[in-house]
């Protein structure tokens, strides 16, 4: 697996040489567009607006700040790499903060942190971050933009995470919520609550709308028409309190069957 940065962690006078690794990817199920016609690929080209359509060679494509109307100033990558810094290429961290601190909202893409020298600077540093609960915040320059970085400790690990700065989380258009329900309403919320907490474990979760694509794909292949899954029927209920009970009821029957399972084991 190729890296995605390569430089370094800074704080104080304590230089770490880095590498970044994702730490995720995504399952997508790739299509393309087909002329439904003559079932040959449709491709897109990058063309030229005032050339009539000519096509353009990648080598000749670079980018350009429109300052009036058609009027562009074109920027090279040795433009860019001029505006960095020393600083810019590290990532320099400028305050530890509680993790609990930091709202998921701000969470943007999770990167493996592996040194690439100084060994026990990274692991005094790491050690240091999961015993205190505390995350560094930093700054550098990823790419051709500058982003604001969280990093922190998990289980012997050191992940970095790229955040969205303050000015680009949007405004939440619902309005704050005022507390509606009766009291007995708002236990009964509770109490389904309750009956369904259990530890996060994501392992326990996994893409089905992608498996009955992939089926789908399959039954496609084979000549097959698409079956339809079948849709469980979820009831009406009269009202919000009935709709809770309800919901009580069908939240407590698994736990009920798996309890009865569990006693049948034990007696065998």
């Amino acid at each position: 697996m190729a890296s995605r940065f390569k430089g370094s962690i800074s704080f104080g006078l304590v230089y770490i040489p880095v590498a970044l690794y994702p730490g995720v990817r995504r399952h997508d199920v790739g299509f393309h567009l087909i002329d439904r016609k003559t079932m040959s690929r449709v491709r897109y080209w990058k063309t030229c607006e005032d050339c009539g359509g000519k096509e353009v060679k990648q080598e000749d494509l670079v980018k350009g700040y429109e300052y009036e109307d058609g009027k562009y100033v074109i920027f090279e990558d040795k433009d860019f790499e001029k505006l960095r810094s020393k600083r810019d290429k590290d990532i320099t961290i400028t305050s530890f903060v509680a993790l609990a601190e930091v709202d998921p909202i701000y969470f943007e893409k999770a990167y493996y942190v592996v040194p690439t020298g100084a060994e026990k600077a990274f692991s005094v540093l790491l050690c240091a971050m999961e015993e205190t609960g505390r995350a560094a915040v930093a700054k550098a320059v990823l790419g051709a933009n500058e982003t604001l970085i969280l990093i922190r400790a998990q289980k012997g690990r050191m992940i970095l995470s790229t955040l969205y700065f303050a000015d680009e989380i949007l405004q939440n258009p619902a309005k704050e919520v005022e507390m509606q329900g009766s009291d007995a309403e708002l236990v009964m919320a509770k109490t389904i609550i309750e009956s369904m907490a259990a530890p996060f474990d994501p392992s326990a979760y996994h893409d089905e709308y992608r498996e009955r694509i992939m089926e789908a794909i399959e039954q496609k292949i084979a000549g097959k028409e698409i079956a339809a899954p079948k849709e469980h029927s979820r009831g009406n209920a009269k009202d919000l309190m009935d709709a809770l009970k309800k919901s009580l009821a069908l939240v407590e029957k698994p736990k009920t069957k798996a309890s009865r399972r569990t006693s049948a084991r034990k007696k065998a």
